[in-house]
């Protein structure tokens, strides 16, 4: 989403810039909206975008291959195919990957559907076929991970769902971190009293191993047992990010950046936006939007010679469905601190819902709308 969204940017506001995006997939796939297939709500071709627009209305070059190299200091990007594209600037958006789980040979058995796809299709199908009274287990992984809100969103759907579909099922969610991430008010009412005869909620509990032929998990915690087991690892910055010197932040695990540009700390010239980026922001799809625009106007500066913005400000705005029909909403206004050199969340301008309803439900699927013509349109 965010390469999409510098590339179409970088086309408006640098008409003379010739820009050039390279997608491994003809097809983008949302993460966002995407628990609803799970529960039968929506479809994977609902979650399904093109880049034809891109190309056809604003010039973007679509080249769909895989990038195997970047040489930051010739401005050089290697492509499966094998032909090299070179420029002078070169944006990363690559998303995140995940941490192998001791034990799991097959991911699928466990499948974490934290990418939305095949595991997606996969995950929805074992849900179905889970027994009437079974027990279904959600981890949360340590932070930072993609979309703060989308696991606890996710239990809450999946436990409204067991109500319908599969009564008498358990679901036994069990966080690594010591509290709710995010939304603790709404988040706290719907685990404990909405679906609280549906929901078990474990806190600080690292999942250390796991075996798909007796589906438990060995954890610090002890060991348990599920029949459907949505199992998120702990995440990182993308492979390509990692080969390219850039995850010099957060432990090794992402790339630290100029929040002025998203230019890489280590490689001058080299942007890396979206989740693979470390920044004060959270990981999600509406944010990764927001610095693409940050990314794109810099860039457009720079290459003009001009002073970057000395304070941009980004709004991370995102939906939690609470239930099948009913959702919370969560946003937050980051403003640049040149004395941290960081976005600062504005107090004033950031907030939640008290609690969900359904017409947080339907402005939801507007605010989906309206992002993906953003992007994509």
């Amino acid at each position: 989403m965010a390469g999409a969204t510098v590339a179409k940017y970088l086309r408006l506001w640098g008409s003379n810039i010739e820009v050039t995006l390279v997608e491994p997939n003809a097809t983008y796939l949302s993460c966002i909206m995407s628990s609803l297939v799970l529960t039968g709500q929506r479809t994977m071709a609902a979650q399904s975008f093109n880049y034809k627009t891109l190309a056809s209305r604003y010039g973007v070059k679509v080249v769909i291959d895989k990038v195997t190299g970047i040489d930051p200091a010739n401005k050089r990007v290697t492509l499966a195919g094998g032909s090299t594209l070179t420029a002078d600037r070169i944006v990363i958006a690559p998303g995140i990957d995940f941490d192998t789980v001791p034990g799991l040979s097959d991911p699928n058995a466990m499948p974490h559907a934290w990418k939305a796809g095949p595991q997606t299709t996969t995950l929805r199908k074992q849900l179905q076929a889970m027994p009437t009274r079974g027990t279904a287990i959600l981890t949360i992984p340590p932070t930072p991970y993609r979309c703060p809100p989308g696991p606890y969103e996710r239990a809450c759907l999946l436990a409204d769902w067991f109500k319908k579909y599969k009564p008498g099922a358990k679901l036994l969610v069990l966080d690594a971190n010591p509290d709710f991430v995010t939304e603790k008010d709404n988040f706290s009412r719907a685990f404990f009293d909405l679906h609280g005869s549906v929901i078990e909620y474990h806190t600080s509990v690292a999942i250390q191993s796991a075996d798909a032929a007796t589906m438990t998990l060995q954890t610090s915690a002890g060991a348990v047992r599920g029949d459907v087991i949505n199992l998120i690892p702990r995440q990182r910055c993308a492979p390509i990010v990692a080969a390219t010197g850039l995850a010099n932040a957060t432990s090794g695990r992402f790339a630290g950046v100029d929040v002025l540009s998203y230019e890489s700390q280590v490689a001058p010239g080299i942007h890396v936006i979206g989740d693979s980026s470390a920044t004060t922001q959270p990981k999600a799809g509406h944010i990764a939007n927001q610095e693409a625009k940050v990314c794109a106007d810099a860039i457009v500066r720079l290459l003009a010679g001009q002073a970057l913005d000395p304070a941009p400000v980004t709004n991370s705005a995102c939906y939690s469905t609470i239930t099948m029909s009913q959702a919370s909403w969560l946003t937050a206004v980051f403003q640049y601190d040149a004395g941290s050199q960081a976005m600062a969340s504005v107090a004033n301008a950031s907030g939640a819902s008290s609690g969900w309803s359904a017409d947080n439900f339907e402005q939801m699927n507007t605010w989906f709308k309206a992002l993906m013509a953003d992007t994509f349109a």
